[in-house]
């Protein structure tokens, strides 16, 4: 990791809670957290966001979140999130087989049409070279309407700075799903 993180004790006493519920669902404090931690006022605005597009009450449902924000990783060479947002895909009760796919999900019958559009759609946006084309948009509006485009175009746009920041300061995977690595794509 190119950034040096403190030991627990030495971050506010505020982010005790987060670390805590860090603690029960993976079992430990993310290394992710305690990078963004290091400048708490921005800590606390990721940590928030994040709230928000991972609400009970979004229109995406867990598991369609997780699989997007796993490929939007896989673009951005971040093996944290690969790993992390795996393992919650697997949690969610899909198949190891269908994680593995993800990487070339236009060959795999293992994904329907609806999660075909939206990642074709997270592709285009995360890939700096290309624009969202017109045809995936309309394909976009026979699958979801516009509020649920505004939440997951968000999803997408804050996996992108996610993946991103922890790609670029090499925040190591923590173990929690073990699967191959995949070629980014150019």
């Amino acid at each position: 990791m190119h950034i040096d993180i403190k030991p627990l004790n030495k971050y506010p006493w505020y982010f005790r809670p987060f670390f805590w519920n860090q603690r029960r669902k993976y079992g430990a404090v993310l290394d992710s957290s305690l990078v963004w931690g290091l400048v708490p006022k921005v800590f606390m605005a990721i940590a928030l966001l994040y709230g928000v597009f991972n609400r009970r009450g979004s229109p995406l449902s867990p598991a369609f979140r997780s699989l997007i924000t796993v490929r939007v990783s896989q673009i951005n060479s971040c093996a944290f999130c690969v790993d992390i947002n795996s393992a919650t895909l697997i949690k969610l009760g899909i198949t190891l087989e269908k994680v593995e796919a993800l990487n070339s999900w236009r060959e795999s019958p293992l994904f329907d049409e609806k999660e075909r559009v939206a990642l074709s759609y997270a592709e285009e946006m995360t890939c700096s070279h290309t624009r969202v084309d017109e045809e995936t948009i309309t394909k976009m509006k026979e699958y979801f309407d516009d509020e649920t485009i505004v939440e997951l175009t968000g999803l997408i746009g804050f996996q992108n700075m996610s993946s991103k920041f922890n790609s670029a300061l090499s925040v190591p995977p923590q173990g929690f799903c073990q699967i191959p690595k995949p070629e980014p794509i150019d």
